[in-house]
């Protein structure tokens, strides 16, 4: 029920969709049936100043919208009318009315706010200690310590930013692992150039020279000295091929560029051509990580100028190959370097050329294969590595 207005003072309107009145807050100025003297607005609201009985007044006008279904746009039902003379302020609501609506309002605030305040420190607890455990890790992470991770727990967003966190710690230390060894493959291949380079421009010229004096003396040496001439001359042509061979060993080879069948083919065909060995070849292609690659490179190079240098062969032979591995489990790359020469004493090998050997064995090793040596005196020289081959 709409209450009546105080004579003078403000009036609320209702009015149907034709501007009749249906009822109103002052029935001595706005009786019901009757009509209001403004003009209604047509799609929207609006109001301004008017005289009314009594004196001016301030007005204002909204209509009364119905929604319709099925997505029609809405109808007027009616209007909502509101007038105030000038001047016109709400009368003050005693100070005994107020109490009883305020007392309740401030016990409750009284009692909630305190509850709230607990529940929220109880309820954040948790979610703070586990942003502060991020951050830790996270500066330990921005400090090059990649091993910290973060207790993932629950399934929440921050349990999502955890596993993410984790994810990304993982790549990003496997990324600064796998650049840490190529700059260390980089600086061994630098290093090896700068030696091979040394080696041909200091020892390999003064061993030509060398050879040069000892083919010398042995023409124009008397009978007597003549045998020991021979022997320099053959010992420094030793000591030459030796040389050549180890700067072969030293020089890098394009992997990356050629891949490895045709850098283990490069490396062969180098053997063959400047020290007249023969070296057949058995390639079968191969799925190896990069990794493995560039070992099977490396051993095959320190494999075959072992035998050229130590095992004085008229073949070395090189065969790569794949086998099947055991059930359920991945193949294996299998690389043999097998030569016809002089063979050599194990404990021998390993005092005088072990560094080679143990090279190829640290090689092989880290990266999960093994490396075998067969043979011995008077019998040629096999040297065996199997690498896991790459999962497809």
């Amino acid at each position: 029920m709409i209450p009546a207005a105080a004579p003078g003072g403000p009036a609320e309107v209702l009015t149907d969709a034709y501007g009749e009145i249906v009822r109103s807050t002052a029935p001595a100025r706005y009786a019901a049936g009757g009509r209001l003297g403004v003009a209604l607005p047509s799609g929207g609201e609006g109001g301004g100043v008017r005289d009314a009985s009594g004196g001016g007044a301030t007005w204002w006008v909204s209509p009364v919208l119905l929604r319709a279904g099925g997505g029609a746009p809405p109808r007027t039902a009616g209007y909502v009318y509101v007038e105030a003379p000038p001047g016109w302020l709400a009368p003050a609501v005693p100070g005994e009315w107020l109490a009883p609506l305020l007392a309740p309002g401030g016990v409750v605030l009284a009692v909630v706010v305190p509850v709230g305040l607990v529940f929220g420190m109880l309820a954040t607890r948790g979610l703070t200690r586990r942003v502060r455990r991020l951050a830790d890790v996270t500066a330990a992470v921005a400090a090059g310590d990649f091993r910290p991770r973060v207790p993932v727990r629950g399934a929440d967003e921050v349990a999502t930013l955890e596993r993410s966190f984790n994810a990304m710690t993982d790549r990003l230390g496997r990324a600064v692992e796998a650049a840490g060894l190529a700059a260390r493959a980089e600086a061994r291949q630098a290093e090896r150039g700068r030696i091979a380079r040394e080696l041909h421009d200091s020892i390999s010229q003064d061993l030509f020279s060398l050879s040069l004096l000892a083919g010398g003396m042995r023409r124009a040496a008397p009978e007597a000295l003549r045998a020991r001439a021979e022997s320099m001359e053959q010992v420094s042509a030793r000591a030459m091929r030796e040389m050549q061979a180890l700067l072969l060993e030293l020089r890098p080879v394009a992997l990356e560029d050629a891949g490895l069948l045709p850098a283990v083919e490069e490396v062969c065909a180098a053997y063959e051509t400047r020290l007249g060995v023969r070296v057949t070849r058995e390639l079968a292609e191969v799925a190896l990580s990069p990794q493995a690659e560039h070992a099977v490179l490396r051993v095959v190079q320190e494999a075959v100028g072992n035998a050229v240098r130590h095992a004085a062969p008229g073949e070395v032979a090189v065969r790569l190959s794949r086998r099947d591995g055991a059930a359920g489990r991945p193949g294996e790359v299998v690389l043999e370097v097998a030569d016809d020469g002089r063979g050599f004493d194990p404990g021998e090998a390993r005092a005088r050329h072990g560094m080679g050997l143990t090279l190829m064995r640290e090689r092989v090793t880290e990266l999960g294969g093994g490396f075998e040596v067969r043979g011995g005196r008077g019998g040629g020289t096999t040297v065996v590595a199997v690498l896991p081959e790459r999962a497809p």
